[in-house]
C-alpha cells in the first residue's frame, strides 16, 4: 500500500505541552516538555509540494519543521529521498534585515533568512539549528523523502500540533465510489469594470431573498439565499456599484458594466463578498460611462447621480480580471476520480458568456447530497494548490457566524474527498437559515484507520467523536486561519 504523508503544521495557544500525532498514522512522534525546552523525535515519509514562498513555484519543497515565532529547533536529521535535495534551514528575521540575502515568506508579513546547504544529495545526515527545517529541489518533479529527526524545540511560543494528512497513493483505487462525485456546472458570466479594465464574474449567493430571486430571473440561473452574509463585517466586504439607468451596456440591469472596488490584483483587499450599491442618474444629467469607483464618487459629489445602499451582500467571485484569471484545468474532462487540485474551472467561454466549474459532491448535515464549487480561499498555499483566488481578508470570518463548518476527512475510507478520503460533510445545506458559502474547514481523523466507516451526517461525526474513535480539529494550513468560498449549487438546473 502506497501512502504519501503530507504534514500540515497547526499552531495553537495552549498551556499544555506539544501533543503527538494520532496512533492511526504511520508517523511516530514523541515529544517531552521541560519548561521552555521540548524534545522532538519522529520519523516521517513526506511528499514534496510547490516551493511556496521561495518565488519559484515550479520548484519543490518538503517542510519538516514548521516556523513557529519565538522558537528555535536544534538537532540532527537523517534522510533518504527519491531525488537529490538540498537541506533548507530558516532563521527568524525582520523584513528590513535582509540586506539582499535570500529570504522565505508565505504571508508577506513574517520573513525568514534562508540557508540552502550544498551539495544536493539523495541521502545524508545533517546537524541543524534554526527556526524551521525543510528539503528543497529546484526541479519541478515531486519527490518523496523518508526522514528521522532527533532534537529540541527551545523557546516560549505557540505550541504546535502535528496534523498528519495521509492521501491515498495513485495506484490505490478508492473502495467507496460516489456516483457523479464530480460533475460540470455551467454558470453565466457578468461584465464588470475596474479602473477602465474589464472583469468577468459570477453571482452565486445573496443575503436577501427578493434580491436573490430578482438576480436569478435576470441571469436565468439560481442565486441562492445565504442569510448570514448580511452580517459580514465591513472590513471583509468590497463595494459593487450596479447601475439602474444610464448608458446601455452589459451590467446586471442592462446598463453600463458594474463597477468593482477591487480585483484579485489587490490581493490584500480583494473579497468575493460584495456590498451592493445601486447607482441612478438624476433627471437632466448627461449620462456617461463611469469606469472606476473614483468616477462614481466624483459624479455623486457633483450631484449627477444618486447612490442607494441596498443593504444586500452578494457572493460575486471574479473569474477574469485585468492581467489575470482563475486557473483553467489542463485536462477539461471531468471524472469521478479526478484530482482535486490543479484548478476548479474547465472552460471560460466568453462567446456564450459562461464558465464551467467542477462541482464536487458531498453530504449535507442530514445526509442529503450537496454539490459545491470552489472559487477562493485563504491562506495562499491551499488556494494555490486548488487553483483558486487567494483572498486573505476572509480570514477575518474564522470565528464569525457568516462562516459555517465543513468537515473533511484526512484518513479512513478512501474516496472522492479533497484529501483522497471520503466526501466531506457540511453543517448547512441550501435552504437552511444558516447556509453560507463561506466555510470554516475542520479535519476528521480516525484513531484507528482500519476500523473506519463511511459517515454521512453531522450526527455520525458527533457519535464517533463521543465514542473517542475520531479526533476533530480546525484546519490551519501554514499555521494560518483557513476559510474557503465554496458556494453550494444545483449543477443540474
Amino acid at each position: 500500500m502506497n501512502k504519501l504523508a503530507i504534514i500540515v503544521i497547526i499552531g495553537i495557544i495552549a498551556a499544555a505541552g506539544i501533543a503527538a500525532a494520532s496512533s492511526s498514522s504511520s508517523v511516530s512522534d514523541q515529544f517531552a516538555a521541560a519548561g521552555s525546552t521540548k524534545k522532538v523525535h519522529f520519523t516521517h515519509t513526506i511528499q514534496s509540494i510547490p516551493s511556496l514562498g521561495l518565488g519559484q513555484e515550479d520548484h519543490q519543497m518538503a517542510l519538516v519543521l514548521s516556523p513557529n515565532e519565538g522558537t528555535i529547533y536544534d538537532g540532527s536529521m537523517t534522510f533518504t529521498s527519491s531525488a537529490p535535495v538540498q537541506v533548507m534551514v530558516l532563521h527568524e528575521m525582520g523584513e528590513d534585515d535582509s540586506a539582499g540575502q535570500p529570504v522565505w515568506t508565505v504571508d508577506g508579513i513574517t520573513y525568514y533568512a534562508l540557508t540552502l546547504l550544498e551539495p544536493a544529495t539523495a541521502a545524508g545526515t545533517v546537524e541543524f539549528t534554526g527556526a524551521a527545517l525543510g528539503l528543497y529541489s529546484p526541479e519541478s518533479d515531486k519527490f518523496v523523502v523518508t526522514l528521522s529527526v532527533d532534537g529540541w524545540i527551545r523557546g516560549e511560543a505557540s505550541h504546535t500540533i502535528t496534523q498528519n494528512i495521509t492521501t491515498a497513493g495513485p495506484e490505490e483505487d478508492p473502495p467507496m465510489r460516489l456516483a457523479r462525485a464530480n460533475v460540470p456546472a455551467t454558470i453565466p458570466l457578468h461584465t464588470g469594470i475596474h479602473d477602465g479594465e474589464r472583469i468577468l464574474y459570477i453571482i452565486t449567493d445573496g443575503s436577501d431573498q427578493d434580491y436573490a430571486d430578482s438576480l436569478s430571473e435576470i441571469q436565468e440561473w439560481r442565486v441562492e439565499l445565504a442569510p448570514p452574509l448580511k452580517d459580514v463585517p465591513e472590513g471583509i466586504l468590497q463595494d459593487l456599484y450596479v447601475f439602474t439607468n444610464g448608458v446601455e451596456g452589459d451590467g446586471i440591469y442592462g446598463f453600463q458594466s458594474d463597477v468593482f472596488s477591487n480585483t484579485p490584483e489587490q490581493e490584500s483587499e480583494y473579497s468575493a463578498l460584495n456590498y451592493v450599491i445601486e447607482v441612478a442618474w438624476k433627471n437632466g444629467q448627461r449620462e456617461s460611462v463611469l469606469e472606476s469607483v473614483e468616477d462614481v464618487l466624483e459624479a455623486h459629489e457633483g450631484g449627477r447621480i444618486t447612490l442607494d445602499d441596498t443593504g444586500v451582500v452578494v457572493n460575486a467571485p471574479q473569474i477574469v480580471w485585468p492581467d489575470g484569471q482563475m486557473t483553467v484545468r489542463e485536462d477539461p474532462e471531468i471524472a469521478d476520480d479526478m484530482p482535486y487540485g490543479g484548478g476548479q474551472i474547465t472552460e471560460i467561454d466568453e462567446e456564450s458568456m459562461t464558465v464551467t466549474f467542477v462541482a464536487h459532491r458531498g453530504w449535507g448535515p442530514d445526509g442529503r447530497t450537496v454539490y459545491y464549487i470552489v472559487t477562493d480561499a485563504t491562506p495562499q498555499a491551499p488556494a494555490g494548490t486548488m487553483g483558486v483566488v487567494s483572498s486573505p481578508v476572509t480570514a477575518g470570518l474564522i470565528d464569525h457566524s457568516a462562516a459555517v463548518d465543513l468537515f473533511q476527512f484526512n484518513n479512513g475510507v478512501r474516496g472522492s474527498g479533497p484529501l483522497g478520503f471520503q466526501a466531506g460533510i457540511s453543517t448547512a445545506a441550501l435552504g437552511d437559515e444558516n447556509y453560507s458559502p463561506m466555510w470554516r474547514i475542520h479535519l476528521v481523523e480516525w484513531h484507528n484507520a482500519e476500523s473506519a466507516m463511511v459517515m454521512e451526517t453531522t450526527a455520525d461525526i458527533d457519535a464517533f467523536r463521543d465514542a473517542d474513535m475520531v479526533t476533530v480539529s480546525i484546519a490551519r494550513p501554514t499555521n494560518s486561519d483557513h476559510i474557503v468560498n465554496c458556494p453550494f449549487i444545483d449543477p443540474f438546473q
